[in-house]
């Protein structure tokens, strides 16, 4: 038996699997993963494609009055070529292979951290590197775009971090998840560099729990869903996720309760999400999250919270480069389904899913990591 039979025989036995089915009438179905990663070796060309799964398929109802589909680029951490090309060599790549989606994706949503230190040419080498990209681009901030001047250059290439717009039946939101660190910095006198790069450390026993929200982005992210019908789509960009996953990295929003009481009312929420570098899939309640590669370098699994429905991607090479990075891919169809495809530049991950069990068994929300590190 040929290496890729056997791994179709073993997802296969995997979806077959039983489980509690949800409520018919919820019409929400094959969202729980199994990331599966697999060799191809000598398999024609024609077995590889025939058996090119899409990553993850989330059924949602009244999904799009037609298809289309849109790309996501995040986590280039470009420094200026002078320093570093291999970022920049990614990026290049990255924007390269979007251009060439035929047909053209209908926009690229860039995720956050275009630059590794905020600095000028930093950020205007991304913007450079992205003209290749002939499509509408929306962008969010990332940490590390943000704090070396405080979103001013920001502000200038990109105008508001947050930002909301509806394409074809779905409304999508951008979250600014970075801006609103408690200012921990003005009483130790820190240099704008020094306060870059104790947020480019992501340590949050050194630069606290500085991802957020905010009360008034809250605010505004309810005004902005008010006139939306509770039944249709809502797709939410943010840079971090919008739940607790490891906070002792950053790796979460510190109001992430407050944010999911807003969007609880919505019955098709999607949150799509870069910052972790890595494949993540979590639930809680109506809102599904999807975590996103980087094209600079693949981030380690957190060694706990990781969410009960990821399994890890494989560990990545790290002699090569481009092993366990890429970017994203995702299709919003007439037929009720959002797809989204990593494009990994070496080995593929693979996810599919059986009948979702969330709806019938939803998580369980533990206290919070964080209260025993930084109360406030």
């Amino acid at each position: 038996m040929s290496e890729l039979e056997r791994d179709r025989r073993e997802v296969a036995a995997v979806l077959q699997q039983p489980g509690v089915r949800p409520d018919p009438s919820l019409r929400i179905t094959r969202r729980t993963f199994v990331h599966r990663s697999c060799v191809v070796g000598a398999a024609t060309v024609a077995e590889t494609f025939a058996w090119w799964p899409l990553l993850n398929t989330l059924d949602i109802a009244y999904a799009a009055e037609a298809p289309f589909k849109f790309a996501w680029i995040s986590d280039t951490h470009l420094y200026p070529k002078s320093l570093n090309t291999r970022f920049v060599e990614k990026t290049v790549r990255a924007a390269k292979e979007v251009q060439a989606m035929s047909p053209p994706a209908d926009f690229l949503i860039f995720g956050g951290d275009l630059a590794q230190l905020g600095k000028v040419e930093e950020l205007e080498l991304g913007v450079e590197i992205l003209k290749e990209v002939n499509i509408r681009k929306v962008y969010i901030p990332g940490e590390h775009d943000w704090y070396l001047d405080m979103g001013k250059k920001w502000g200038e290439l990109f105008g508001q971090p947050n930002w909301t717009f509806d394409h074809k039946g779905v409304r999508f939101v951008g979250l600014d998840t970075v801006s609103r660190g408690p200012d921990y910095w003005t009483a130790k006198k820190m240099s704008p560099e020094e306060r870059m790069g104790h947020m480019a450390t992501l340590d949050g026993t050194v630069a606290g729990p500085w991802a957020g929200v905010g009360r008034d982005q809250l605010d505004w992210l309810q005004k902005t869903l008010a006139n939306w019908d509770r039944n249709r789509p809502v797709v939410i960009f943010s840079h971090n996720p919008l739940y607790e996953y490891y906070p002792p990295w950053n790796f979460w929003v510190r109001d992430w309760r407050e944010v999911n009481e807003v969007l609880k009312p919505y019955t098709k929420v999607t949150n799509i999400h870069g910052h972790t570098h890595q494949v993540l899939y979590n639930e809680i309640g109506t809102m599904r999250s999807i975590g996103m590669l980087a094209t600079s370098w693949p981030w380690p699994y957190a060694p706990e919270g990781v969410p009960k429905l990821t399994k890890p991607m494989i560990r990545v090479d790290p002699g090569d480069h481009f092993d366990g990075v890429g970017w994203a891919k995702i299709d919003v169809s007439a037929q009720d389904k959002v797809e989204a495809e990593y494009i990994m530049w070496r080995k593929q991950v693979y996810a599919q899913s059986p009948d979702d069990y969330a709806k019938s068994i939803p998580e369980v929300l533990r206290p919070r990591i964080a209260d025993g590190i930084w109360p406030y």
